[in-house]
């Protein structure tokens, strides 16, 4: 399967990863051999209560779960879980990296949520420096903090070791530039999320809509120059969002990992 890809440029070291959500009931061993069969070569894995590892098994289950993954050849890059304790020691004793969250937006408002949500985060400071594992925060679109700058501004100021997993997606649904995003937040950039929304007209009023590579507001061959132009050699992550089910998410992802190694390609103008 993979001699269908283009072969990666010399220079890039990119983990091409893709978010496990849609089997999040397949044990370790079935999953990395579906992924590795899509071609990626990195996984975030879920870690909710409708997941094969829960929160409440997550320390006992997530270093088994990670080394049947890495069994078949697959390197965990990510949680997407909550900031316990009890996620962070997992992650330390599975050897992952990073915890992934989002930033959400109550009923009492922006401010007070960012405020709430900052406190977290500083909560979990000396969570990060006992277990040695990284805290990576999303922009969303609708009831989250929606842009890169305002995940960058949630996290000034604290340590490190505290990233902005930057979204193609969100970033395009936000009205955002990835060419000036993603130069902002490269000094806490720890993931790249690619996937491609663009609003449509639904019942009177608009609604997102999730369509792959070339099917939305993201471009994701200008993504790549940007990555390219400051050095970015961490993990992107596909996660494997589509609005229309018509289709299986394996085939979309096949396509879409074409699509986003032919982007990452050296433009053969220099530009």
């Amino acid at each position: 399967m993979s001699d269908s890809f283009p072969t990666p440029p010399p220079r890039s070291t990119y983990t091409w990863s893709v978010f496990t959500k849609p089997w999040s009931g397949l044990p370790g061993d079935e999953l990395g051999k579906l992924v590795t069969g899509l071609g990626f070569t990195g996984a975030e894995i879920p870690v909710r209560d409708t997941a094969y590892v829960t929160p409440t098994t997550a320390e006992s289950e997530l270093p088994r779960f990670t080394d049947r993954l890495r069994a078949e050849g697959v390197e965990p890059i990510s949680i997407a879980s909550d900031l316990s304790e009890s996620a962070f020691s997992a992650c330390a004793k599975a050897g992952v990296p990073m915890i992934r969250i989002m930033a959400p937006v109550g009923v009492d408002g922006y401010a007070a949520s960012v405020r709430r949500t900052r406190q977290q985060l500083e909560d979990a400071v000396a969570l990060v420096k006992r277990y040695g594992v990284q805290v990576g925060v999303q922009p969303h679109h609708g009831k989250f903090v929606t842009s890169s700058l305002g995940v960058l501004q949630l996290l000034d100021g604290l340590p490190g070791e505290f990233k902005v997993v930057w979204d193609a997606a969100h970033d395009a649904l936000a009205g955002d530039d990835p060419a000036v995003t993603l130069d902002l937040v490269k000094d806490r950039l720890g993931i790249v999320n690619l996937k491609n929304a663009k609003y449509v007209q639904a019942d009177g009023g608009w609604k997102t809509w999730f369509g792959q590579a070339g099917e939305g507001l993201s471009d994701w061959f200008a993504i790549f120059r940007q990555l390219q132009a400051q050095s970015y050699t961490g993990p992107i992550c596909l996660s494997g969002q589509y609005s229309d089910p018509s289709v299986p998410v394996e085939v979309r992802l096949q396509a879409d990992l074409r699509s986003a190694v032919t982007s990452a390609l050296p433009d053969p103008s220099g530009k």
